[in-house]
């Protein structure tokens, strides 16, 4: 028998949510259109049982390695793929032409490499220019050999100007970037992407031709101070386990490696079926929020590779074989990844390939 751990993975929720972030913007676009964000793997949801489920409603699909993006379309995806790192090799260009990819230009030295390489087609681009994230993209004084080289390209298809937002998510916000994207980009009849999941939910007004959504595709808030449900949206992964055995401690004892808990007072443990090779968190303190017969209760003491515990003391219906949610329906993983000094992103990603994984 399989341990009884498992992760269900609601592609009804992740539906309802990719669409929460196309809905009709007031005052904005009559509907944005969006890139589903599916680097890391989809945030550990799966790149093709994700893309699966977005089939028939997504735009576009956004990640990282030109490897998933051929992967995408040798499963039959004919939607925009949009690389947000661009290429890494002079020899991905010829990939980019051959499967229809759309790479970040981030560098001089990409749109160089672009004519050079004598592609069969005029390929599209996304330019990225750095507003204030200070990682990627073209500063206000590079631009005029930016455009220089486009001038001078005929390699170069339709291009699209995208920014990403450092602060979206915090008290900064957006407006000091948006004025620098302004004059950065002053001057550019072009699309425009600029919004992530925390633009998308509290500045609509930066939706204009392409959305971003990535964490909230998958149920994540990306503000400390908001949930995801004040926001509409559902959680798409559900860790669940059950408790494989009970221990009663006197006060005093301790419980876990390096005895982190000292019981102040006779305690009931479960002990879960669900450990830190499974992808949680071994830096959870006691206390993380942990959902046990549907009702909720804390982990106590250090996380184990396989095993973490939890005080059953107040769920007397609770024993052996009782059915755990680490996070997911009815536990926020962004609950647990703030006990946990992390942020849901970090848990989805985690998850372990040893872990079943359920379409529901």
């Amino acid at each position: 028998m399989p341990r009884p751990i498992q992760a269900r993975i609601d592609l009804a929720a992740l539906r309802h949510n990719y669409l929460l972030a196309k809905k009709p913007l007031t005052g904005q676009r009559e509907q944005a259109r969006a890139w589903a964000v599916v680097k890391a793997d989809a945030y550990g949801h799966g790149l093709l049982r994700t893309a699966s489920a977005l089939a028939d409603i997504a735009d576009g699909f956004a990640l990282l390695e030109p490897e998933a993006a051929v992967a995408l379309r040798d499963a039959g995806f004919r939607q925009p793929i949009l690389l947000l790192e661009g290429f890494f090799e002079p020899e991905d260009l010829a990939v980019c032409a051959e499967y229809s990819l759309i790479p970040a230009i981030h560098r001089i030295e990409q749109l160089q490499l672009i004519r050079a390489a004598a592609l069969p087609v005029r390929l599209p681009i996304y330019l990225k220019l750095n507003t204030g994230m200070n990682r990627l993209g073209f500063t206000l004084d590079q631009l005029p050999a930016v455009k220089a080289e486009l001038a001078s390209s005929s390699a170069i298809g339709p291009v699209t100007l995208m920014t990403h937002f450092a602060e979206a998510d915090g008290e900064r916000g957006i407006a000091w970037q948006m004025e620098r994207f302004s004059r950065i980009g002053q001057g550019w009849n072009c699309p425009v992407s600029m919004a992530n999941s925390a633009a998308i939910l509290r500045y609509p007004q930066t939706a204009h031709d392409w959305v971003r959504p990535g964490i909230m595709l998958y149920g994540g808030s990306p503000f400390a101070d908001a949930s995801a449900a004040s926001f509409g949206l559902r959680p798409v992964m559900t860790l669940r386990s059950r408790i494989l055995a009970v221990q009663t401690i006197a006060a005093g004892e301790r419980v876990g490696y390096g005895g982190t808990f000292v019981a102040e007072q006779p305690t009931r443990v479960g002990i879960v079926a669900c450990g830190y090779a499974d992808g949680y968190p071994r830096h959870a303190p006691s206390g993380t929020p942990i959902l046990v017969a549907g009702q909720r209760t804390t982990t106590l003491g250090r996380v184990s590779m396989d095993m973490l515990a939890c005080d059953l003391s107040r769920l007397p219906e609770a024993g052996v074989d009782s059915t755990v949610v680490l996070w997911g329906e009815g536990l926020p993983a962004d609950e647990v990844a703030a006990a946990a000094e992390t942020i849901s992103y970090e848990l989805f990603c985690a998850l372990a390939r040893r872990v079943p994984v359920l379409e529901v």
